[in-house]
């Protein structure tokens, strides 16, 4: 198993696909088409990871720092790949990356219908926070 930071063009149908299929949890939308991850990748494209097993992408997730905090988007894993520490692998790695640009707190977004994936993270010492989270699309 390899993780290494993603590379486009190279990368993005399996990507696309794996989120695809990930389940409840990752939520395609207009910030996931190509020109717009092009964007983030300009930002900080060393924290969008993917894993790789023999040639195949196995596994994704992309994370953003502004500087003062990090939010993670979509981590997926494969389904046959799941629940064998890949999920965990590629956090850690995000954490590696993000504490070397001096990042001290971490979000991300767990929708409701997702409970597996409020376990996993649980299991990896993220809390559940009491606040309302809000947002605003903009033309």
């Amino acid at each position: 198993m390899q993780i290494r930071t993603f590379s486009y063009p190279e990368d993005l149908p399996a990507v696309l696909q794996l989120w695809s299929k990930a389940g409840p949890g990752v939520h395609l939308g207009p910030s996931d088409e190509p020109f717009e991850l092009q964007k983030k990748l300009r930002r900080d494209p060393d924290l969008f990871l993917v894993a790789e097993e023999n040639g195949d992408l196995v596994g994704a997730v992309m994370g953003g720092f502004d500087g003062r905090r990090a939010i993670v988007y979509h981590l997926a894993v494969e389904p046959g790949h799941r629940r064998k520490g890949l999920g965990s692998q590629l956090m850690a790695e995000m954490e590696v990356r993000l504490k070397t640009k001096g990042c001290l707190k971490m979000y991300l977004l767990v929708t409701k219908d997702n409970p597996e994936a409020l376990q996993f993270y649980e299991g990896l010492g993220w809390e559940v926070m009491d606040m309302h989270m809000m947002g605003k699309e903009l033309p």
